[in-house]
């Protein structure tokens, strides 16, 4: 895999990176996605179980599945896309990572400045009182309730809901502010979150796509590297060590 001079120019003189992630850097985890030809929802209805309607009709059968989903999720680990990453924080002045994932996998990998745009998996709230609850769903005692008498939910974003607008705003100012953009497992078709790429775009980011095949970005981006996220990303990084003299 070879780097282009003007990608590496970029690594050499660059100060804040942005990497916009979405589902296929957590298919090498073993996490599936949602599209593609073995997606979720080629499976499932997502009207059936990601949206509020469907929770306050059948919440136990909505919480069946995110538990289904958290058990493959935990069972799962950082891929050396997800562990590049961290490291890029170890050279990089600034490195912000902005995430359509709920799997929590970048935070586990050692990313620092994360923004959740779709929210995490591992966390609840009540749907009456907002107040927030980390520990472990036990679906055996039913569907679980606050001590204000309202429903618990999955803290992750359904259809039909606005994305958590201080996490958006966040990786909005990032992508606005960063030298490169990188795109990396996601088609880029996934509205607000996807019009982050253009934000980085129109304050002259460089833009870098990394996905498993073209894209509908593909030719809005400087660079496209098509293959796995955990082997093209640890190429970039050592080649950006030995450009900011980091090599040991």
């Amino acid at each position: 895999m070879n780097l282009s001079e003007s990608l590496i120019g970029k690594l050499k003189k660059s100060e804040s990176l942005v990497f916009f992630t979405g589902a296929g850097i957590s298919a090498e985890s073993g996490i599936p996605t949602f599209r593609g030809k073995d997606g979720i929802w080629n499976k499932l209805k997502p009207e059936e179980l990601a949206n509020f309607n469907a929770f306050l009709k059948n919440p136990q059968m909505v919480w069946e599945w995110y538990e289904h989903r958290k058990k493959i999720i935990h069972e799962s680990k950082p891929n050396n896309g997800h562990l590049a990453i961290a490291a890029f924080q170890e050279i990089f002045r600034d490195v912000t990572v902005v995430t359509q994932n709920i799997d929590n996998l970048h935070r586990r990998a050692g990313s620092k400045n994360i923004f959740e745009l779709h929210g995490n998996i591992e966390r609840n709230f009540c749907i009456k009182c907002k107040k927030y609850f980390n520990e472990e769903i036990n679906l055996s005692l039913g569907v679980p309730t606050c001590e204000c008498g309202g429903m618990i939910r999955p803290d992750v974003v359904w259809f039909g809901e606005y994305l958590p607008q201080d996490q958006f705003r966040g990786g909005e100012i990032a992508s606005e502010n960063c030298d490169i953009f990188f795109v990396v497992g996601t088609s880029g078709v996934v509205y607000p979150a996807a019009s982050l790429i253009f934000s980085a775009q129109r304050s002259g980011a460089y833009l870098v796509e990394i996905n498993i095949e073209e894209t509908e970005i593909s030719g809005q981006c400087h660079e496209s590297f098509f293959g796995e996220a955990g082997k093209i990303l640890p190429v970039i990084l050592e080649e950006a060590k030995i450009q900011r003299g980091k090599t040991v």
